[in-house]
This record gives structure tokens, sequence and C-alpha cells, in this order.
């Protein structure tokens, strides 16, 4: 009798993880009906640019309050916030993709009538969308695109190809999380040009359910997956927040708005306002990985070396 009740446990914690799942899914897919948006049609993308305003609230620029920012005129660093934010849209853009990427192999085996299949595809198609609005937000703001280094292009190409599940929903939640923190930010910001305010708001509005999903998907997998895989999960995150700190900034911003990039680099890296930034954007999310147990052993001395937790 023991083994009996025994062996039909793990059954039905299995059913009762899939009927959440179904659940969750379900009801991202009610909000996504009911709060999705054009942005071809929901922005004014021939609305000229507001003179004097920023493209990025100046707090959350790399540069803020350090010895050099002191130093810039006031037109220098309204040129440094445009610059950052078609950098950071590169960035989304660049993540988003992979994230596309990760979805389609998630969903490869499942059923296609699922709710969680349904979902996933909708979000594909919502990040198709803001991918489309990034780059339409660079061009209009007169910036160049900012690519990653072929570096973290390449192994993004790794992540793309051997990425666990649970890794690629933990890499899904880093690029999010601290872009969305930023976001929530820009958006009521009266200060801020109202493009970049709409996008901002479009895409906080819409990136909650990605959260939430991915959220509620590596809560699951933290708990079924063997044991191997949770290790490689703890350890992979922490070499892409090392990653993506890096990302975070690109060096090429400095050189053309006609700042020293080494000088700039430098000065980022020391400043302590940069680091508290970067640190409250991240602990929403660094809260959630240590309570579902990702930030352990190794794969925790990798995200305090990242600089994404204290």
């Amino acid at each position: 009798m023991t083994s009996s009740v025994t062996g039909t446990r793990p059954l039905r914690d299995a059913l009762g993880l899939l009927k959440d799942r179904e659940q969750v899914a379900e009801r991202l897919l009610e909000s996504s009906a009911k709060h999705s948006f054009d942005p071809d049609t929901e922005l004014d993308w021939d609305a000229p640019l507001e003179e004097g305003k920023w493209f990025w609230p100046p707090e959350l620029l790399s540069l803020y309050d350090t010895r050099m920012w002191r130093q810039m005129s006031e037109e220098q660093r309204l040129e440094l916030s445009r610059h950052e934010s078609a950098a950071l849209a590169s960035l989304g853009i660049w993540f988003e993709i992979i994230l596309m990427q990760l979805l389609c192999r998630h969903i490869y085996d499942k059923s296609v009538t699922s709710a969680h299949t349904r979902y996933a595809l909708t979000e594909i198609a919502d990040e198709c969308r803001h991918s489309k609005m990034f780059a339409r937000m660079i061009q209009k703001s007169g910036s160049p695109t900012y690519p990653v280094t072929r570096l973290h292009h390449n192994l993004a190409r790794v992540l793309k190809t051997l990425s666990t599940t649970p890794g690629s929903f933990a890499c899904t939640l880093l690029g999010e999380e601290i872009l969305d923190w930023m976001q929530r930010l820009t958006f009521p910001d009266e200060r801020v040009q109202p493009l970049v305010r709409g996008v901002t708001r479009i895409h906080v509005v819409e990136e909650a359910r990605h959260v939430r999903y991915a959220r509620e998907e590596l809560r699951r997998q933290m708990v079924t997956s063997p044991r191997w895989e949770r290790r490689l999960t703890r350890i992979s995150s922490g070499e892409a927040a090392r990653v993506f700190s890096i990302a975070f900034v690109n060096p090429q911003v400095y050189t053309n708005v006609g700042l020293d990039r080494r000088e700039a680099m430098a000065q980022v890296k020391a400043s302590a306002h940069r680091r508290e930034v970067m640190q409250t954007g991240a602990k929403r999310l660094t809260d959630f990985f240590d309570d579902i147990g990702v930030l352990q052993g190794v794969g925790r001395r990798m995200w305090r070396s990242s600089g994404l937790l204290p």
C-alpha cells in the first residue's frame, strides 16, 4: 500500500503543476486580449521631437553624478541621453530576438492546443511588435544603432542552442526585469520625450505579462527539473548576469557624444550611483531568484561579480 501511494504522489504533483500552468496561461491570454497595443497606430510617429527634452531620465544615464557628468554642458547631457536611449533599445531588440527563439524551442515539443503554448505564441507576437517599435524609435531619434560586441553576439548563439528550459527562463527574466524597472520610471516622467514615454508605457504594460509567464514557469522548473539542470541554471544565470551588466553600457555612445571613451568607462565603473541604480533595478529579480534557489553556490558569487547583487 505504501508503495502504491508513493508511486502516485509524483503523478498527482505533476498533474497539479500542469493544471496551474494552464490556469496562469488562460489568465494571461485574457489580459492580452484586453490590454495589447499596436505601436504603429497607438503612437504619433509624425510628431516632431520636443526641444530640450530628455530621451531617458538623467538619473538613469550611466555617467550621471560622475566628475565627467558635472563637466558636461546641458546640451551634451541631452545628447548622451539620446544615444544611450538608442543603445538600450538596440540591446532590447537583440535580447528579444534571443527570447523569441528560446520560446520557440520551449514549445516545440508541447501540445499546440494548450493555453501554455498559445500564450507563448502570443508573447512571441508581442516581442515582434516591440522589436519593430524600438527600431522605429531609434530611427525617429536620429541615433545610430548600437549592436552588442561580436563576442556577446556569438555567446548568444551558444545560449540559444544549448540553454536548458530553466536556464532560458532565468535569462529571460534577467533581460526583462531591469529594463522594465527603468521603463517604469521613464513613462510617467514629463521631462522625457513624449514618444519615448509612449514606447516605454506600451512595453511596461505588455511586459508585465511576459514577466509573470517566465516567473511562474521558472518556479515550476526549479521544482521539477533534475538536480544537474538546476545547478547548471545557477551557473548559466550568473554568467548571463555578467554579460548583461557589461552589455548595458555601449562604449561607442561616449565616442559619438564627443567624450573620452576610456575615461568615461572608468568613471562609470567607479560610480557608486550607477552601481546603486543597477542593483536597485535588479533587486526584485534577485529577491525572486534567491527565493526559488537560483542564487546558490558559485552562481551567487558570479552574480556578485556582475555588480547586480550587493
